[in-house]
């Protein structure tokens, strides 16, 4: 995009990098939640939002600093700038272990074992996860790498991929046309907070908070540059609070505090830009320094709650079968409100003023908070295998329970037996 000889190239730069976001957007979460201790989970799940805005803040510091250059030059140096830090996340990822969950359905379980050795806080916990993954895959305890049935499982998981469209397509009916109660409850929580994270207007807040400042008669390019920085400082420095939190408090807390507090605050937010309106601009100085705080706060609430918790919470509660579709339906949901809300602000704003944006914004945080306290169930201090249980019992996982009650205990010797564990 740096070096872009015309507007097609640029775009096409775009889309391609669009790709790559839309990917990391997804797996880092779930990665992160699959490989990471029970005890620490809420935390490192929210380190990619964490440095999601990082980099955002970074954005802000690097137009702030390029915006003295010629324009033909500035934008340039932004992006190429950008092209840094992917290459020591490409040389990264090349260290890091793969998902133990993922190594078990592919039947590699002293591989898995390896990974959770030198993921969890204790060697009894590493295998207490290694037994909880075994148990919803379908792999009786004390199985190896050397036992008939791992072979098996590995044997079914190549058929599997060889046939990959088919399964993919069991999973997306089970999903959308089809889904259990259970599944169903899933869907409605995770998919209802990542419409609510976006719905309530905060990228708006965030990519048009120089036209707020313009309002509040800060006029110049320089300060508005620099009070959009302050938005950015401020979102980062409030999504670490909620990161030391999620594992101490609890994911609702979280959540509950966080849509309150962007209620009131955009409530405020609106209140104030509405009587600026009404007022001679040199009346209304100490109105524009409420709208500022307001702003802020907002900002603040988002980033100490909904904004690492949405993330965080939607990589939780699905089950491992279903865990990477339904994690890809949320975040193209994610994305499609981000880019709908934001490419309408201005038409909306026009429409019905940029305070009667910010109301009905607000309403829809109040809608929010009021979904977050009856469908969100706690999940800290839970493993993922465990995290499903709170939506009902699945039947997939009652007929492998049923099928553990009424077996043997000892390994599975018989074909049939084998045969039996494998397709579970």
């Amino acid at each position: 995009m740096g070096l872009a000889p015309d507007y097609g190239f640029l775009m096409a730069g775009r889309f391609v990098a669009g790709i790559g976001v839309g990917f990391a957007l997804m797996i880092a979460p779930v990665y992160t939640a699959e490989v990471a201790p029970t005890s620490a989970r809420g935390f490192l799940t929210s380190f990619p939002e964490v440095f999601n805005n990082f980099g955002i803040l970074l954005g802000y510091v690097s137009n702030f600093a390029f915006a003295r250059l010629p324009v033909h030059l500035s934008w340039r140096a932004m992006f190429l700038v950008g092209a840094v830090p992917p290459v020591f996340l490409g040389v990264a990822v090349l260290a890091m272990p793969e998902s133990p969950r993922w190594l078990v359905m592919r039947g590699r379980i002293d591989d898995a074992r390896r990974v959770l050795q030198k993921t969890s806080d204790s060697p009894a916990e590493a295998e207490e996860r290694l037994l909880d993954i075994k148990k919803v895959v379908g792999i009786p305890e004390g199985v190896t790498d050397a036992d008939d049935v791992a072979a098996i499982v590995r044997a079914s998981s190549k058929a599997s991929s060889s046939s990959s469209s088919s399964r993919h397509d069991g999973v997306w009916k089970e999903l959308l046309i089809n889904p259990s109660r259970p599944v169903r409850r899933m869907l409605v929580a995770g998919l209802g907070l990542m419409f609510i994270q976006q719905a309530t207007g905060v990228d708006c807040v965030v990519m048009y908070s120089p036209r707020v400042f313009e309002r509040a008669g800060i006029k110049s390019k320089t300060n508005s540059l620099g009070a959009s920085m302050a938005v950015g400082a401020c979102k980062t420095f409030f999504i670490p609070i909620s990161t030391l939190l999620l594992d101490r408090i609890g994911r609702r807390p979280l959540l509950l505090a966080s849509g309150g507090g962007m209620t009131i605050f955009l409530f405020t937010l609106a209140t104030s830009l509405h009587m600026m309106d009404r007022r001679p601009e040199g009346e209304a100085a100490a109105l524009g320094a409420v709208s500022i705080a307001a702003m802020l706060s907002f900002v603040a609430s988002f980033a100490s709650g909904l904004g690492p918790v949405a993330w965080v919470y939607c990589s939780e509660i699905y089950p491992l079968r279903l865990r990477a579709q339904a994690a890809a339906i949320g975040t193209g949901l994610n994305r499609i409100m981000s880019g709908a809300t934001t490419m309408s602000f201005l038409s909306l704003s026009n429409a019905i003023t940029i305070a009667g944006s910010f109301y009905l914004y607000a309403c829809i945080a109040a809608a929010g908070w009021v979904f977050m306290y009856f469908f969100l169930p706690e999940t800290m201090g839970r493993s993922l295998e465990d995290t499903v249980k709170l939506f009902g019992k699945d039947a997939d996982d009652e007929d492998v329970g049923d099928s553990r009650r009424h077996a043997p205990s000892k390994k599975p010797s018989t074909s049939t037996e084998l045969e039996l564990s494998a397709q579970h």
